[in-house]
């Protein structure tokens, strides 16, 4: 049963983090719209599903976000109450170091299954249905930027294509008009112009390369400046759209794999992907003991003093995990226990300043 300072305490902090989360989100959802509007302008990713692979993305990201958002919004509500004295009332009125604790640790035990819930199942989910969507997308002509009814440019190409009708699914095309810029053999400059009555988009077996499969039609080849047109009759006549680029190659196999899988695959990526999903759960736990001293400021103290060491703490924890997951990634380092090392050694370093913070201090004799 909790007391009505559990439920306070509980009340604050729960308030700390949510708003910490809430800020965080914004944040993060910036840079992660950002990287989405960059494939949508290089046709990585058709505008119809942007914000479908954005939510999923975020869903993603959480795993990372939450840590912080707990650390940081846990911090800030335990500092306030110490600035205010809030803390140094209840230590008055007979409340130890348990009372602070109890709220806290139920805190971080909620937050580490959270955590644990979308770093083992639902970020690798949401990061394997985020390139299903976009698979999914890329092979209607939609994504290559075409809709019915109107001229549009094929980029890189130097062409324009026109159709009059266009399938839900955008893979089946009515009457189509394609002319695009050329050179023969002899470097000589012309146009090509290509009709269909209907056409069908492709793709090839990589994914990647994106074809129009047009039927029954002319295809007039016109050198500029000579007057030694071609024509051709076709059946079937395959023309190759732009290609999907992404600059931004951030797939990444071992993060969208099942744990399961990881744990049968026995490589490298998987074991350093492995260590990422377990040390995101073990890692709020441990920024959860750290909160604990680092709260701890007088009422003069500076505002964001402390805050301020906190972070850096906070960085220089997680660049030390990045640094040990990228070597064994790498195939430099052949165990996790490093990692696991230094969970145990922050977690003990925080545990010893918060005791040594709440022991009872002797009282000196007087001479």
């Amino acid at each position: 049963m909790l007391s009505i300072l559990d439920r306070y305490f509980l009340r604050e902090l729960a308030a700390g983090i949510v708003a910490t989360a809430i800020v965080l989100l914004v944040i993060f959802a910036g840079g992660a719209f950002a990287g989405v509007l960059q494939k949508v302008a290089n046709g990585s990713i058709q505008p119809s599903i942007m914000f479908e692979v954005l939510g999923l993305q975020m869903l993603d990201l959480l795993s990372t976000l939450l840590p912080m958002a707990a650390f940081l919004g846990t911090l800030i509500a335990l500092g306030r109450m110490y600035r205010e004295s809030e803390m140094h009332v209840l230590a008055s009125s007979g409340m130890g170091p348990r009372g602070m604790l109890r709220p806290v640790t139920l805190l971080a035990v909620l937050a580490t299954i959270l955590v644990g819930v979308l770093s083992l199942w639902a970020g690798p989910w949401s990061a394997r249905k985020a390139d299903q969507v976009i698979a999914a997308a890329n092979k209607s002509v939609i994504a290559a930027g075409l809709d019915a009814g109107r001229f549009t440019e094929l980029p890189g190409k130097g062409g324009i294509i026109f159709v009059d009708t266009l399938s839900r699914d955008g893979t089946v095309l009515g009457k189509t008009f394609l002319a695009t810029d050329r050179v023969d053999s002899d470097g000589n400059p012309q146009v090509r112009v290509v009709n269909a009555k209907h056409g069908q988009m492709y793709q090839e077996s990589n994914g990647q390369d994106r074809f129009l499969a047009l039927y029954d039609g002319w295809q007039f080849e016109i050198p500029l400046g000579g007057d030694n047109w071609r024509r051709m009759k076709y059946v079937r006549n395959d023309v190759s759209l732009s290609n999907i680029s992404d600059d931004d190659d951030d797939t990444d196999p071992a993060h969208e794999s099942t744990t399961v899988d990881l744990f049968k695959a026995g490589t490298a990526d998987a074991l350093g992907e492995l260590v990422s999903r377990f040390a995101a759960p073990v890692s709020t736990l441990v920024l959860m003991m750290m909160v604990l001293p680092m709260s701890r400021q007088a009422p003069r103290d500076a505002r964001y003093g402390r805050l301020l060491v906190a972070v850096l703490s906070y960085f220089l924890y997680v660049v030390w995990q990045l640094i040990a997951r990228t070597q064994i990634i790498k195939g430099r380092l052949h165990t996790s226990v490093p990692i696991w090392v230094l969970h145990i050694i922050v977690f003990a370093v925080a545990a010893w300043f918060f005791w040594k913070q709440n022991a009872p201090r002797r009282v000196k004799d007087a001479a």
